[in-house]
């Protein structure tokens, strides 16, 4: 099923984003070289319960390609106003991979919006990152990846994995939607914002951008995690972690699938999050609550008695 696909203009750019259904409002946020487009297989199904939107993150998809900041701050802000345009100010947060990262930056900043909160193969819970996203990082990254897309580049291995289909193998959706994704730099304008993006939350190392000190203030909302136990891009290790770390939180581990649940158990996928849903009481949270959590744990130093006042 194919979704129309609506436009907004914020701040002097265009905010594509698709959207159905009707009853709370839930929202889904992709990853990175993805779109709005990647969740289609399960919009339908969650449509018949919850409005569902999907926009597509700025510099990605149908959206703008702006030269400007890709911070998970800078998207959080953008998805906060994107969701004031359309008039909907409480919210279930679903977040996939960088989305993920996205969607807990978003509830530490505007709790008040965030009814629920849904991590899904998120980044930012760790350093660990399979090297085929870590390459962004490496200097002249920007000149090289391009490469792979030219027609005869692609050709080879399209017919690589056309070749793995006939002999009865079957590519994993990871690759099948990383190489989809990677096809998306032809247009200089992606090309140039994934690198801005990723340059943001990654290293050499693996992942550099991490919500790990800040997992306590999750607590204050009904929190899923759902990982897939195949995932060979971010391990399913962060999952466990983070459910250690978020007080009262759920955890679904899909054992046939990897780093897109959603799309290798889209029935399963739907399930949980639609009982999650109708099984959690909405949180009720705001910045002052947020506030009193930070300064509780804060840790004040003392000046040492023998210093001097200037």
């Amino acid at each position: 099923m194919t979704l129309p696909v609506f436009e907004i203009t914020l701040h002097g750019h265009t905010f594509s984003y698709r959207t159905a259904g009707s009853g709370p409002a839930l929202v889904l946020l992709h990853g990175v070289t993805c779109s709005s487009e990647t969740w289609e297989e399960i919009i339908p199904a969650l449509a018949k319960h919850f409005t569902v939107i999907a926009p597509d993150l700025l510099g990605h998809g149908q959206s703008a390609k702006p030269m400007t900041e890709y911070s998970p701050g800078a998207y959080s802000a953008l998805v906060r106003d994107l969701l004031i345009g359309l008039e909907q100010t409480r919210v279930t947060l679903v977040g996939h991979s960088l989305g993920g990262g996205i969607a807990m930056q978003f509830s530490y900043l505007f709790p008040e919006m965030i009814e629920r909160l849904v991590l899904v193969s998120s980044g930012g819970l760790g350093r660990e990152l399979h090297g085929i996203l870590r390459m962004a990082a490496l200097p002249g990254a920007d000149v090289v990846l391009p490469w792979f897309n030219t027609s005869r580049v692609r050709s080879v291995v399209d017919r690589g994995v056309a070749l793995l289909g006939r002999a009865g193998l079957r590519a994993s959706t990871d690759l099948r939607e990383v190489w989809r994704g990677f096809g998306t730099f032809v247009d200089a304008d992606t090309r140039r914002a994934f690198f801005h993006t990723m340059r943001t939350v990654i290293d050499l190392g693996g992942q550099r951008a991490t919500a790990t000190n800040r997992l306590y203030l999750a607590a204050h909302m009904p929190t899923l995690i759902v990982w897939g136990e195949r995932d060979r891009i971010i391990p399913v290790e962060h999952a466990e972690a983070a459910h250690a770390g978020i007080k009262g939180s759920r955890i679904e581990v899909f054992a046939d699938a990897g780093h897109f649940p959603y799309l290798d158990c889209p029935f399963r996928f739907v399930s949980v999050l639609t009982d999650f849903i109708r099984s959690t009481k909405p949180a009720d949270v705001d910045a002052v609550t947020v506030a009193e959590e930070i300064r509780d744990r804060a840790m004040p130093r003392t000046k040492p008695a023998n210093l001097r006042a200037a």
